[in-house]
C-alpha cells in the first residue's frame, strides 16, 4: 500500500485530538462540586487535605464550592502542578514518582491541620494519582523508601503491587490518615488512577482499610528480589488497619469514563470505534508491538476506524536513556506501523510521562523511516529506554504540560 502524506497527517491530528479532548473532559471540577453538593451539613470546623497530581485542580473546585466554610486546608501535589493561591489554603509541591523530603514537610502540615478535631468537626479529604509519593509519612528513613520505590520501578511492579510494599512503610497509607483524623469524620472524594478503582490502592488509601496481606507483600520481596533492611522487613510483617469507621467515600473519575469519552470524541470525528480495554497491564513495548500488529491487519481496509485502550503499562529498565511508558510504547509500535496508513498514540492523563516534560508520544507509517534516514535503530533506543529523544528527533512527542487531572493513560490506534 502507497501511503498517503495527508492521510498520515489527518490521522495525527485526529489522534491528538481523541487524546486532548478525552483529557479534558476528565477535569474533575464538576464531578467534585456534584460529590461536595451531597454533603450534610457539618457542625463543626470543615478541614480540607488534597493530595495528587489533580490536588490543586480539585482543591480550587472544592474552594470554589464552599469557600469560607473551609476555616484551613493543605494542598500537597507535584512541582509545577499548581497554578497559584487558593484563598487561605497552603499550598506545597514535592517529589513524584519517589517521595521527598519536601513530601514529608508538607504530610507534618497536613497532619497538624487534623489534629486535636473533634467529633462535630469533617475533613475533606481529596485524593488524586501521585498521592502515594506526595503524601508521606515515611517509618524508615526517607532515603531507604526512595530506594525501595526506585527498585520497584525499575524492575516493572505496577503500581498494586507497588503500593502494597508503601503502605506497610508509611505512617499515612493503609487506612492511616483516617485513624489519625478520628474522631472527626472523613469524607474522601476519589480520581482514580489505579485499574479497576481499588480504594484502598489509589495513592496507597490513606482513608481506606487495607485489602492486602503480609503473604502478599513478602512475596514481591522474594518475587523482584528487593533489598530491605531488617527494619522495613519487620513493617512489613505488620497489617495496616483493616476496619475504620470514620470516613465515607467517592469516586468520582475513572479509566473507564476516559476511554469512554474518548470513544465519543473519535465518532464525532467520523472514526467507527472499539474499546479494546480500559484494563491495559503489561510491557509497554509488547503493547506498542501487539497495536502495529493490528494495524497490520486492519490498515487500508476502506474504513476509518478508532481502537480505544486505558489503563497503565510498564517500562522495565534495561538502559540509561530518557523517556516514559507512552513514549515507550508509540515508539515500540513505529517498526510494525511502517509503510501503514494508521497512527498510534499514547498519553498520560496528568500531562506527564516518566521523568520528562512530554505527555506521551506519537508515530505512523511514516516514523521508522524517518528515523532510520537519521541512524537512529529504534531497537538500540527501547534497549537504553531513550524514547523520549528518538521521538523528539521526529516531532513524536505529545506535550500538554499538567492539565489538572490524573485517571491513567490513554492509547488510540487510528487506521
Amino acid at each position: 500500500m502507497t501511503m498517503d502524506s495527508k492521510t498520515l497527517q489527518t490521522l495525527r491530528r485526529d489522534a491528538e485530538d481523541i487524546c486532548r479532548s478525552a483529557i479534558e473532559a476528565s477535569v474533575p471540577d464538576a464531578a467534585i462540586q456534584w460529590a461536595l453538593a451531597q454533603l450534610p451539613p457539618c457542625q463543626g470546623r470543615t478541614v480540607l487535605v488534597s493530595i495528587g497530581k489533580a490536588g490543586w485542580q480539585t482543591a480550587k473546585a472544592a474552594y470554589d464550592a464552599l469557600g469560607s466554610t473551609i476555616e484551613q486546608g493543605v494542598v500537597v501535589t507535584k512541582y509545577g502542578h499548581s497554578q497559584g493561591p487558593i484563598g487561605g489554603l497552603a499550598i506545597y509541591e514535592a517529589g513524584h514518582p519517589v517521595p521527598d523530603e519536601n513530601s514529608v514537610r508538607a504530610t507534618e502540615a497536613a497532619l497538624a491541620a487534623v489534629s486535636g478535631l473533634c467529633a462535630r468537626d469533617r475533613v475533606l479529604f481529596l485524593v488524586s494519582g501521585g498521592g502515594s509519593a506526595l503524601f508521606e509519612r515515611p517509618l524508615v528513613p526517607l532515603a531507604e523508601l526512595e530506594d525501595i520505590t526506585g527498585q520497584m520501578l525499575a524492575c516493572g511492579a505496577d503500581i498494586t503491587q507497588i503500593n502494597t510494599i508503601r503502605k506497610r512503610l508509611s505512617g499515612v497509607k493503609g487506612g492511616r490518615f483516617a485513624q489519625l483524623c478520628a474522631p472527626a469524620h472523613v469524607y474522601a472524594i476519589l480520581l482514580s488512577d489505579v485499574i479497576g478503582d481499588p480504594p484502598d490502592m489509589i495513592a496507597s488509601g490513606p482513608a481506606y482499610p487495607d485489602s492486602t496481606t503480609t503473604a502478599q507483600a513478602m512475596a514481591l520481596v522474594s518475587r523482584y528480589g528487593l533489598t530491605l533492611s531488617p527494619q522495613a522487613l519487620d513493617l512489613l510483617e505488620q497489617e495496616p488497619p483493616k476496619v475504620l469507621d470514620n470516613v465515607t467515600m467517592v469516586i468520582t473519575g475513572s479509566v473507564a469514563q476516559l476511554c469512554r469519552d474518548a470513544a465519543a470524541r473519535a465518532e464525532a470525528l467520523g472514526y467507527r470505534t472499539c474499546l479494546l480495554t480500559d484494563r491495559l497491564q503489561c510491557e509497554a513495548r509488547e503493547a506498542g508491538r501487539f497495536l502495529s500488529a493490528m494495524a497490520g491487519t486492519h490498515a487500508g481496509k476502506g474504513e476509518k476506524t478508532a481502537y480505544i485502550l486505558g489503563g497503565e503499562t510498564v517500562v522495565r529498565l534495561t538502559g540509561r536513556g530518557l523517556g516514559g511508558r507512552n513514549q515507550e510504547l508509540a515508539l515500540a509500535a513505529a517498526e510494525g506501523l511502517a509503510g501503514l496508513e494508521a497512527v498510534v498514540a499514547s498519553v498520560g492523563s496528568d500531562g506527564t510521562d516518566g521523568p520528562t516534560d512530554a505527555a506521551g508520544g506519537i508515530t505512523d507509517g511514516a516514523t521508522a523511516d524517518a528515523l532510520a534516514a537519521l541512524g537512529i535503530s529504534i531497537d538500540k533506543t527501547l534497549a537504553d529506554n531513550d524514547a523520549y529523544h528518538a521521538l523528539k528527533t521526529c516531532g513524536g512527542l505529545i506535550v500538554t504540560g499538567p492539565t489538572g487531572t490524573n485517571v491513567n493513560d490513554i492509547t488510540v490506534l487510528l487506521v
